[in-house]
């Protein structure tokens, strides 16, 4: 009863992670194993998951069934007879060969990912990505060549899922919802926005202790290092929200500070970024005119 209930359960998160779109952004409960994603190294990471775990089953087949058939062909029981023999030079040659074959078959498109991953020329768009105790903070540095001005903002855990997380808070984390996807401890005040079919370039570091910045459907994973800048590019084409975690223990509230990025169309994330540059514009703006009509009472006095 209870194996049957598990494939079905195992069989409907299946077929929902194959049918439904969203669920290449988030987690599914009962997930199994890796997704695609929605980038094209992600799924270039995904396809040599499997060529390797196939590779394994492979082996696992070959060696567990010689162990099998060895034990109850030629079991004591049956008169089986040792053999006397010490080595076979041929066989040895080819158990040796056959896995520098299969370690650099697999080497060979994993060192080109890596090689691609770390290759962040040609970016059109950088964002400077900070880890705090327990918080990130996003940093708008250019667009297509052009600095951005003063655009940038600290995200954290939703409040809500803040609120219920307390000790003794009594409150129930199935009621944290977004449209259906139980969203609690995976949400923020403010996401990450990016746009989508361009080229992002991430500079990465961390401002107190080590982090770890890893969005899964992206399969971008890097350390948040205090002093050290690590980089990585992303280009994602679909539009959605896409939500990662902090990957290093970083203190009593590492669980607490998830990633979400909203990918929009590009023209919308065009609007977006002016709207913010504007905003940041009037608020040095009125910060400048504070600070002036201040600055007479202190000459004054000063003067007296």
């Amino acid at each position: 009863m209870r194996i049957s209930k598990f494939l079905r359960r195992t069989s409907a998160a299946i077929l929902a992670l194959a049918s439904s779109a969203s669920a290449l952004a988030n987690p599914v409960p009962w997930q199994m194993n890796l997704t695609p994603g929605v980038t094209s190294e992600s799924r270039e990471i995904y396809a040599l998951h499997m060529a390797a775990f196939w590779v394994c089953v492979g082996i696992g087949v070959v060696v567990f069934g010689a162990m099998i058939i060895a034990m109850f062909r030629f079991r004591k029981s049956r008169g089986a007879v040792p053999a006397n023999w010490s080595h076979n030079t041929k066989l040895e040659f080819l158990w040796t060969l056959v896995p520098v074959l299969i370690l650099i078959a697999l080497a060979t498109p994993a060192t080109r990912i890596l090689m691609d991953e770390y290759d962040t020329t040609g970016s059109d768009m950088t964002i400077k990505v900070t880890g705090y105790q327990w918080k990130w903070r996003y940093d708008y540095v250019d667009y297509f060549g052009k600095t951005v001005s003063k655009v940038g903002y600290m995200s954290k855990l939703a409040a809500d899922s803040n609120r219920i997380r307390q000790t003794g808070s009594g409150l129930d984390p199935e009621s944290v919802s977004d449209h259906g996807f139980k969203d609690y401890l995976l949400n923020v005040d403010k996401p990450l926005v990016i746009p989508a079919g361009v080229r992002v370039r991430f500079v990465v570091t961390g401002g107190d202790v080590i982090h770890g910045f890893w969005i899964p459907p992206f399969g971008i994973k890097k350390d948040a290092i205090p002093g050290i800048v690590n980089d990585v590019w992303v280009k994602v084409d679909q539009p959605g929200i896409y939500r990662g975690q902090c990957h290093v223990l970083c203190g009593q509230d590492h669980g607490f500070m998830p990633i979400v990025v909203n990918v929009v169309p590009k023209a919308q994330f065009e609007s977006w970024l002016a709207a913010q540059e504007a905003q940041a514009n009037m608020d040095k703006a009125a910060r400048t005119a504070q600070a002036g009509s201040v600055a007479p009472t202190g000459n004054t006095l000063a003067q007296h």
